[in-house]
């Protein structure tokens, strides 16, 4: 069931917002140049690693040395209104569709992280990993690291096709009210750094 919600789901989603990516897809060609969408690895179910798309939020500024600089200095102004609106996930419907990913799942993390998890926090991967997840509708970026750990793992031992359903109706509300994109000082989510308090 869950595997036919994501097929059915990804697909009329892209149906219905075909139009705009190609909009989307234009207005970064224009102001951003190429690549349009941005790549990396991510670590899937059970740790396997898949490439996940997203649309392109970020310049490849760097300093006088030839260092990229931080995200900070290289998200655009349209990077900001993609990702203000999770308009920037939207690509990863084709990974949906590949079977990389699930609607509804922890989100896939930095490759790099999979080294500092603590068994229990590993077992987020004991499910395919999700464009959206009980973390993301109950504070997404705006939470700690171990609080996000915390409702992950909940998830994988309480997932239902029925949570499924709630947590993609809250995830459009979120988008609509903008909840949670981001603490007071970054539009994304400061990077892991290891376990801060026992699991």
């Amino acid at each position: 069931m869950k595997r036919v919600l994501d097929c059915l789901g990804a697909c009329f989603i892209l149906l219905i917002f075909s139009p705009l990516m190609i909009v989307i897809a234009i207005i970064i060609r224009i102001n951003m140049g190429s690549p349009i969408l941005f790549k990396q690895t991510r670590p899937g179910l059970y740790g396997y690693p898949f490439e996940i798309f997203k649309f392109r939020t970020m310049i490849d500024k760097r300093d006088d040395l030839g260092n990229i600089l931080p995200g900070k200095y290289r998200l655009t102004k349209i990077g900001i209104f993609l990702r203000k609106y999770s308009l920037d996930e939207l690509p990863q419907l084709f990974n949906v569709i590949k079977g990389d990913l699930s609607l509804v799942g922890p989100r896939p993390l930095l490759t790099e992280y999979l080294t500092l998890y603590t068994k229990e926090q590993a077992r987020r991967h004991n499910v395919k990993p999700g464009i959206t997840g009980w973390a993301q509708i109950n504070g997404r970026n705006a939470i700690s690291w171990d609080q996000k750990f915390e409702l992950d793992l909940w998830y994988v031992e309480n997932h239902t096709f029925w949570l499924d359903i709630k947590i993609l109706f809250l995830t459009v509300k979120k988008v609509i009210k903008k909840d949670g994109i981001g603490s007071k000082e970054h539009y994304s989510m400061e990077r892991y750094r290891g376990i801060t308090k026992n699991m």
